[in-house]
């Protein structure tokens, strides 16, 4: 039935100062960028290595969603890296803040969590 995860859509506030963030500071790739004039709404697809992994949208005046403290709902959405402080390296050399690294208990892989613009939960996790 289920073959993968097709897409993550996320929702902005600030849909120029997100746009930036996961296409400068994150490096996510444009696929497609457009104005849908009826709903006052840009919808931009990215890409992270060719694949096809987020929907950013901006519409007006979205209402703020509760992140924290562990809110029901989407709790953050995880990149894999080769190397967790040397991600962690370049996005606090862009101004990202970067929790401590800490070690899943679990897996004993590295990962630590960082925010994107909206405060969005963000994940880097040492998956190789």
């Amino acid at each position: 039935m289920l073959k993968s995860v097709h897409h993550i859509a996320i929702i902005t506030s600030d849909y120029t100062r997100s746009k930036d963030f996961y296409t400068r500071i994150l490096g996510l790739e444009i696929i497609n960028e457009v104005y849908r004039k009826e709903r006052d709404s840009y919808k931009l697809d990215l890409a992270l290595n060719g694949n096809y992994i987020i929907e950013l949208f901006s519409f007006p005046h979205p209402p703020a969603r509760v992140s924290r403290p562990e809110a029901c709902g989407l709790r953050h959405l995880a990149f894999a890296v080769e190397d967790v402080e040397q991600a962690v390296e370049s996005l606090e050399s862009q101004g990202v803040k970067c929790e401590p690294v800490r070690i899943d208990p679990i897996t004993d892989k590295k990962f630590t969590f960082f925010e994107d613009p909206d405060g969005l939960p963000l994940e880097l996790y040492e998956a190789f």
